[in-house]
């Protein structure tokens, strides 16, 4: 919780919600944790995940309009566990989701909302391989999600909802950058794209410097020499 809720002042908005979700994975034993915002236009889009599958099962609802992340979002509410096979009222709510996610391995999904203290801005979403989170797992979710809701509020207190979810908006366009970055360094050292996230964000880390500026300097072919060597 304090790792969440005390954040510098020039604090990287991305790379706070990525935290979020891997304490998150880390404290509930869920597989999967993804972050839903609503953007400028009104829409869910994702705007981080714990990892790659989760990135994937994220990107599966957008391109089908469907799906609990999306739900989740929109409604800004806590989502009750739900149970998906393939025989059962999961397969009606999200006909199309429901094999995709089987078929990577989910077998629950739940969510709890992201909100500050003055409005709601999206949704945390959980997705577990074995049990479906408990009322407690629920409630110790909440507790961090809200812990980056107090880092928001408190940095930026005097915000509208408006100007808020423009920084979202910000932190979207972010994101883009930084899977581009991921994806050319795991390309230049052969390495997975999630062991090229970690180096990314520890060598960020190691420097005081902001994630996305650093993914952006690689983008554009400036790769710190630290960064350039496979382990």
């Amino acid at each position: 919780m304090l790792d969440l809720a005390s954040r510098a002042d020039t604090f990287d908005m991305l790379e706070l919600l990525h935290d979020l979700t891997t304490h998150t994975v880390s404290l509930l034993g869920v597989r999967l944790v993804g972050v839903t915002v609503l953007n400028e236009a009104g829409e869910v889009d994702y705007l981080t995940a714990s990892d790659e599958a989760c990135r994937r099962l994220e990107e599966d609802q957008l391109e089908l309009g469907e799906g609990p992340c999306l739900d989740a979002a929109r409604t800004g509410s806590a989502m009750a566990p739900v149970l998906l096979r393939a025989a059962h009222p999961s397969r009606r709510l999200w006909p199309r989701f429901t094999p995709r996610a089987l078929r990577a391995g989910i077998t629950g999904v739940a969510a709890v909302p992201l909100r500050t203290p003055r409005y709601p801005l999206g949704a945390v979403n959980l997705m577990s391989d074995g049990r479906l989170p408990t009322r407690q797992d629920l409630s110790l979710a909440q507790v961090l999600a809200d812990a980056v809701g107090f880092c928001l509020h408190q940095r930026h207190a005097t915000r509208t909802r408006e100007e808020v979810i423009g920084q979202l908006q910000t932190a979207l366009e972010s994101r883009i950058v930084i899977e581009q970055a991921k994806g050319m360094l795991a390309s230049r050292l052969g390495i997975g794209v999630e062991a090229a996230f970690l180096r990314l964000r520890d060598h960020a880390r190691s420097r005081q410097q902001r994630l996305t500026e650093l993914a952006s300097d690689i983008v554009r072919g400036a790769v710190p020499s630290e960064l350039d060597t496979a382990l």
